[in-house]
């Protein structure tokens, strides 16, 4: 009986064993399975991702801002200094218009002098058409928008008379001076402007 008690017990000690090992191994089965899962689910994404061009992906943050600069917009021409407005663009501006009507200037200049008729001080646009007419067109300050007037007269003679000139208008351009002093010299029958 007690040969029998101790092979029972190594019997079940076997079993005991081989259920253990039995477990360890199934143990490091899954363990071992679980691995091959993983390995392959990271295989099967590299190869995904490897299809997928690889991008440097930096937060917005980390980005220099990048400024833009505002252009500036240059001012139109009215605005310009008094004296760059008349002498770059109004005096060569009268000469090329007058120029296409078939007429030739001897002389145009901008002084501060006296106005013709008047005498007062003021800045005075002085222009000789060659055997036609003079004119002087008058600003009274160093500002377009100042008072104005004109004079005329034909050649080798003293004007006679000063007119107002451009009062009415709200807004004074380059192509409404020039239009206005064309208009003038035609109305007094100086030049054939239709």
């Amino acid at each position: 009986m007690e040969e029998n008690l101790e092979l029972n017990n190594k019997i079940s000690d076997n079993v005991n064993e081989a259920n253990s090992s039995e477990i360890n191994v199934s143990k490091s089965e899954k363990i071992n399975n679980q691995e091959k899962e993983i390995n392959i689910n990271e295989n099967s994404n590299n190869s995904k991702n490897s299809l997928v061009p690889k991008v440097d992906r930096k937060e917005d943050n980390d980005s220099p801002v990048k400024t833009i600069p505002k252009q500036i917009k240059e001012p139109p021409i009215e605005k310009k200094p008094f004296q760059e407005f008349i002498n770059i663009h109004l005096i060569p501006a009268l000469i090329e218009e007058i120029n296409q009507r078939g007429l030739e200037i001897n002389n145009i200049n901008l002084k501060n002098t006296n106005r013709p008729i008047a005498g007062d001080k003021c800045w005075v646009i002085n222009c000789e058409i060659k055997q036609t007419c003079n004119f002087w067109l008058s600003f009274e300050k160093e500002d377009i928008t100042s008072l104005k007037s004109i004079s005329l007269s034909k050649p080798n003679q003293k004007p006679s008379i000063i007119e107002s000139f451009l009062i009415d208008e709200k807004r004074i351009t380059l192509k409404l001076i020039i239009s206005r002093v064309l208009q003038r010299l035609n109305g007094q029958k100086l030049i054939g402007v239709n």
